[in-house]
């Protein structure tokens, strides 16, 4: 007799292919899974270390903001520094500027004229005399413009006086020194960087 298989093989078959799809199907999920969390934990990893390179970046640069900020405190304070210094120069130069003052007059007025006053405001001074002529007074206007210690001489007035002499006429005259800050400036200056 011949065998026949009466159980439903096809059905059988089709239980068979759909478990193996089914298998298949829940591997290659499965294999898609791991992939995307592997490729997760990838790039998750390099976010991370940008987040603490960034993060570094950012405390150095607060270290390097402190140090800028240490040192416009410490320019600034050269600064003042520099400034007192130069005070205390200036307070040194002028030191004995009186006797060099009155060396420079003694050299540069030319016989013919006399000095009845000097009066030092700042770094100018006013000079009152008299004058036998005006070719004096312009000699000693030329002598004060060669000078090393005097500038920018201004007569202020040339007046002849009716009660004393025709011979003489008095003169008012303004002139300053070079390199000298006026005395308030030095003051303020010295006061100002305290």
């Amino acid at each position: 007799m011949a065998y026949i298989n009466l159980l439903p093989w096809r059905e059988e078959a089709l239980k068979v292919k759909q478990k193996e799809f089914f298998t298949l199907l829940i591997a290659v999920a499965l294999l898609a899974f791991a992939l995307i969390f592997v490729v997760n934990l990838y790039f998750q990893a390099r976010v991370d270390g940008q987040l603490t390179r960034n993060q570094f970046l950012k405390n150095e640069i607060q270290q390097l903001d402190i140090q800028i900020a240490e040192i416009r405190t410490l320019n600034d304070k050269k600064a003042a520094l520099k400034k007192r210094i130069e005070v205390i120069e200036q307070l040194q130069r002028s030191r004995n500027v009186g006797t060099q003052i009155l060396d420079e007059i003694a050299k540069i007025i030319p016989n013919g004229i006399y000095i009845t006053q000097l009066d030092k405001q700042g770094n100018s001074i006013e000079i009152i005399g008299k004058s036998e002529s005006n070719n004096h007074l312009a000699n000693m206007i030329r002598a004060i413009e060669l000078s090393d210690l005097f500038t920018d001489a201004t007569p202020e007035s040339i007046t002849s006086d009716d009660d004393s002499s025709k011979l003489l006429s008095s003169f008012k005259m303004r002139v300053k020194i070079q390199g000298l800050v006026n005395d308030a400036t030095l003051a303020n200056q010295a006061g100002g960087n305290q």
